[in-house]
């Protein structure tokens, strides 16, 4: 199995690449993909000249993101304020950011690490040994980007409402550690015709209303982009998924999960007449679990995923 970071050398340069989940609330946002990394020695310590972010949303790039006395003077119809080290990158015209990254090293590596106050270290890189390990780099990062994704195969509940094209999913789960609640799991077929064998159902979005750790994801099987809610702001968090349902943001949450066929076709108005009784049964298992165990929607014994990295 490959390992989730891997490194390779040319010359004084280290470029290290690894897969990275973030989580919104907790990092800087819902995010997952590969990070690129040009390391090297600098005064007996492994330091980051330059990182890449290869990732679904942040596409980016940082000079010297240890270099702490890296300020460059900025353009004078700014008032030569300094400019930032983080630039974004422009899918637009970049096109995909690992081969974007790819080019960018084997073209301007020195001109970047001269930038990011490392002119040593740029005078000391021969661009043909980083030419020669630029195809290994870049293999990595692709079968990183692909193959160490973070999804999760839940469970489909036990209680099921169906509602035109999708169907809600209620479940009370429990996690081994003891965290646990009543999750929501919004859920279509996918892939084939409703009824023969080789239709998948599949998992869009996923509310897990933990007692500890409330979360929610968007495409647990796709993109599996995980929110931690604001518990200051948000102090029920089952009530605030009742009402993005009853509010109708189900289709743009669909949509963002990365199923926009699947958004496109939904009939609002049957979502609307299931709602009642779907959120009555959510009501009860979410008192139930409180009876139990004292933590809203919380069963007494475990229930795995299905499948989970």
């Amino acid at each position: 199995m490959t390992p989730a970071m891997q490194k390779f050398t040319a010359g004084p340069l280290t470029f290290v690449v690894r897969h990275e989940l973030w989580d919104g609330n907790i990092h800087d946002h819902a995010d997952q993909g590969v990070s690129i990394e040009v390391k090297a020695q600098v005064v007996g310590k492994e330091t980051t000249l330059v990182r890449f972010n290869c990732f679904d949303i942040e596409k980016s790039y940082e000079y010297g993101p240890e270099n702490i006395e890296l300020s460059v003077e900025g353009p004078e119809m700014l008032g030569r304020a300094p400019l930032t080290n983080l630039y974004r990158m422009d899918a637009t015209v970049d096109g995909n950011p690992i081969g974007w990254t790819i080019k960018t090293l084997g073209t301007k590596l020195p001109k970047m690490l001269q930038r990011a106050g490392y002119p040593a270290i740029a005078a000391a890189t021969a661009m043909a040994e980083v030419q020669s390990v630029l195809p290994e780099v870049e293999a990595c990062a692709r079968e990183l980007y692909a193959t160490k994704r973070n999804t999760v195969k839940h469970n489909r509940g036990t209680d099921i409402f169906e509602a035109g094209n999708i169907r809600f999913g209620l479940e009370m789960r429990r996690l081994p550690m003891g965290d646990g609640g009543l999750a929501i799991h919004v859920l279509a077929d996918i892939g084939g015709t409703p009824g023969k064998p080789y239709t998948e159902e599949t998992e869009l979005l996923a509310f897990d209303h933990f007692w500890n750790g409330a979360h929610y994801h968007y495409g647990p099987r796709n993109k599996n982009h995980r929110i931690y809610w604001d518990r200051t702001l948000v102090e029920n968090p089952l009530a605030w998924t009742l009402e993005q349902f009853e509010r109708g943001n189900l289709p743009a949450m669909i949509e963002r999960a990365g199923y926009p066929g699947v958004a496109a076709d939904l009939d609002i108005n049957k979502i609307a007449s299931v709602l009642p009784a779907m959120k009555k049964r959510a009501l009860e298992m979410w008192a139930e679990g409180e009876r139990l165990t004292g933590h809203p929607g919380l069963p007494l014994e475990p229930t795995p995923n299905l499948a989970a990295d």
